[in-house]
């Protein structure tokens, strides 16, 4: 007896439809999973067996063979357990099939209850687009991502409830589509907690305005891990595409919760210094996305990054450049996508103090050199911003003025996006950090003193040709907070500022 199940899988964060094909015989009893099922799969056999004993059926004492297709697929996660027992009780004649196509989601307990799974979202939304006239058996407990999809996808709390449904005793309960109507996101940090850091406080508004990525260095103390947490607070709303972008990629990680269940806010990520390359990047024995896929439409901080692994930061290079990152396996390989600003601090030496004029630093150049070496000549080329942060003034903390909220600065930031957006709205990139070297002619016009200004500077600081791109970009983003069509004499000079240091320790 031969029964067939509509299911799922999840490679990367794209969904898969998987047929579930149960067959039931006479002989030795025996159940064996094939299909290149993972682990989690593989255990879901004594999972289904109590769960269908303890729901108050009977499990076949036959031979049952459960093929997972397309077979050259690896399939992992326990959302199989749900569309592998209903096949059991399929093929034994124990219900009756469904008369519209299911698509069945779900892990099964011992006692036969259905818990809720991760990357329910990329899988309604992979339905909604590919399969529009079926619908969806889901886990009650992900109702909250489910109902952000305008698709028929139906609640069930056990198994012996779905026989229930299917017996046409019982009726499922419909996920009803969320307010999806974004409202701003609200932020714990401000920029109005930082006293001082004039310089820097401008920087980091010329990076979020371009998304440019940028290097602070400054001595221990001097607020640089403070200005990077509150980056978030100043970028753009997110928009509805963003959200249901990032949301995707936590529900596959599984770090969505009923009470969170929508990602509205710019994510910031700050992951320790002593992460491994998979941790940053994505992968691992079961590929599981990264932090810098974590940080989509946010912020990737790397606090202390001349501590990072060598591996580690060179290995964000391709990310940086392309916007995703694959992960390549035996039997599969999975695209995650990483689209982030990239936040690093460090300090200007071992000892921390160099350049400081309130401590004497004890390192020597050799050491100074080795510390900053750390990063290397190409990863720094993707560094579009560097920056000082020196240590803040008495005077500067004891000033009773209030310092500029996000909000103000968010406001200039969100009218510089404007702009980039109607300049590139027949082009595939939105900022001016994304333009290619060939659209440099076309959007980045210099008037005459500009001109001037950068090609002296060109000679005379020995600036190469990705730099004197990066200079351009940066030009170009400084401009638009102007409001200013052309590039300046003023635009270039602040852009060649912001990277003086890389001329100071390369």
């Amino acid at each position: 007896m031969f029964a067939l199940v509509q299911s799922l899988t999840l490679n990367g964060i794209e969904a898969v439809p998987v047929q579930v094909e149960v067959d039931v015989q006479n002989g030795l009893p025996c159940f064996e999973v094939v299909g290149l099922p993972s682990a989690s799969i593989r255990e879901a056999k004594e999972r289904v067996r109590s769960a269908i004993k303890n729901s108050g059926f009977e499990f076949p004492l036959q031979r049952i063979t459960v093929n997972l297709a397309p077979a050259d697929l690896r399939k992992e996660g326990s959302h199989l357990d749900l569309p592998i027992a209903l096949g059991i009780l399929l093929a034994s004649r124990q219900v009756n099939a469904p008369a519209d196509e299911l698509f069945w989601i779900g892990e099964l307990s011992l006692e036969g209850t259905i818990k809720g799974v991760p990357g329910v979202l990329p899988m309604i939304m992979a339905l909604s687009q590919n399969f529009p006239r079926s619908k969806a058996i889901i886990p009650s407990a992900n109702q909250a991502e489910a109902s952000l999809v305008d698709y028929p996808s139906l609640m069930a709390q056990s198994l012996k409830q779905v026989v229930s449904f299917l017996d046409g005793e019982e009726n499922l309960a419909q996920t009803k589509l969320a307010d999806l109507s974004i409202k701003p996101g609200t932020y714990q940090e401000d920029f109005s907690d930082i006293k001082g850091q004039a310089s820097a406080k401008r920087a980091i508004e010329v990076a979020v305005a371009g998304g440019h990525n940028i290097l602070l260095v400054g001595p221990p103390g001097s607020g640089k891990t403070m200005l990077a947490r509150r980056i978030p607070s100043i970028m753009p709303e997110m928009s509805r595409q963003e959200i249901l972008d990032t949301t995707q990629i936590y529900s596959v990680a599984g770090l969505l919760t009923p009470e969170r269940p929508l990602i509205c806010t710019r994510p910031f990520r700050s992951p320790h210094r002593n992460a491994t390359a998979n941790s940053i990047i994505g992968g691992g024995r079961i590929p599981r996305p990264g932090e810098i896929s974590l940080a989509q439409h946010g912020v990737l901080f790397l606090d202390e990054v001349t501590e990072f692994s060598r591996d580690v930061l060179e290995s964000l290079r391709q990310p940086l450049e392309d916007g995703i990152v694959t992960v390549s396996r035996t039997h599969s390989t999975s695209t995650y996508p990483c689209s982030f600003m990239l936040v690093t601090a460090c300090n200007p030496c071992p000892c921390g103090f160099y350049g400081d004029p309130e401590h004497d630093c004890n390192c020597s150049p050799l050491q100074i050199a080795r510390y900053m070496g750390k990063l290397s000549g190409p990863l720094m080329d993707r560094i579009d911003l560097q920056v000082e942060v020196p240590r803040v003034k008495y005077e500067a903390l004891t000033d009773a003025a209030t310092p500029e909220n996000s909000l103000t600065i968010r406001t200039r930031i969100e009218k510089a996006r404007a702009i980039q957006n109607k300049r590139f709205r027949r082009h595939k990139f939105k900022v001016n950090a994304e333009m290619r070297p060939r659209d440099l002619k076309n959007f980045c016009r210099l008037d005459d003193d500009a001109h001037e200004l950068l090609k002296t500077a060109f000679h005379n600081l020995g600036l190469s040709a990705r730099g004197y791109d990066r200079i351009l970009k940066v030009a170009r983003t400084i401009a638009d907070l102007d409001g200013s069509e052309r590039i300046g004499a003023a635009h270039i000079a602040e852009a060649i500022q912001y990277r003086s240091l890389e001329r100071k320790y390369h």
